[in-house]
């Protein structure tokens, strides 16, 4: 895993206005969460890591104004959704209950994926889903929140997502250096998406980076 940014005065990250909404109080997730998090500090905390790692204080996005956190009984985890200006993010309370003996590291952490997507750039929404999400859970990696059955291993796909693609992130990071993948996130910002932009950080097309990737865990685990 590669070092933390720097650390300094934190900068003056842009933090948008929270609010927040549980649809079933009596739900034993949401004590959990209440019991566990402070939801303005957790949210504000999300942000602040989300943009250490994916921005710098001069290319950080001013667009998002409000973040609105809903827990609610729903299959899945979570998702976001909303306008440039106004994300909200539900979050399932049934999942934080499934999570109970690890509950408060598993909320912290999936508010770090989230707000990875209300901040992330896509490609004008071309970037591959598998890429967006796999930034979002290197994003969670980094800030030392992945959950314990994540595993450093290579699927059939770069762009399988979530943790595949986290890992192979991770790599790319470690080998060409920080801020590798904040430059890649960078360059998703005001053109359609295109995996040249792998080339254009790396040196090498994502395919070729993806096969030494793999070899490089086959020797690893002495495949």
């Amino acid at each position: 895993m590669p070092p933390p940014p720097p650390h300094g005065p934190e900068p003056a990250w842009p933090i948008p206005t929270f609010n927040f909404r549980i649809d079933d109080l009596a739900h034993p997730g949401a004590k959990l969460f209440l019991d566990l998090v402070r939801p303005d500090v957790a949210l504000r905390e999300a942000v602040v890591t989300v943009c250490t790692w994916l921005y710098t204080p001069e290319t950080v996005p001013t667009n998002v104004e409000c973040i609105t956190l809903v827990l609610r009984p729903m299959e899945g985890v979570a998702h976001t959704f909303g306008s440039p200006t106004h994300k909200e993010i539900h979050f399932s309370l049934d999942h934080i209950r499934n999570c109970e003996s690890r509950a408060r590291h598993e909320i912290i952490g999936v508010l770090t994926h989230e707000m990875v997507h209300c901040y992330q750039y896509n490609g004008l929404g071309k970037c591959p889903g598998g890429l967006i999400e796999g930034i979002a859970d290197w994003v969670r990696l980094n800030a030392g929140l992945g959950p314990p059955h994540w595993k450093r291993e290579a699927g059939d796909k770069w762009d399988a997502g979530y943790q595949t693609t986290a890992y192979f992130l991770e790599w790319i990071e470690d080998r060409y250096g920080q801020g590798s993948i904040r430059e890649l996130n960078e360059g998703m910002k005001d053109k359609e998406y295109d995996e040249h932009i792998f080339k254009d950080v790396t040196g090498r097309k994502v395919h070729k980076l993806w096969k030494i990737y793999k070899e490089s865990l086959e020797e690893k685990h002495g495949l």
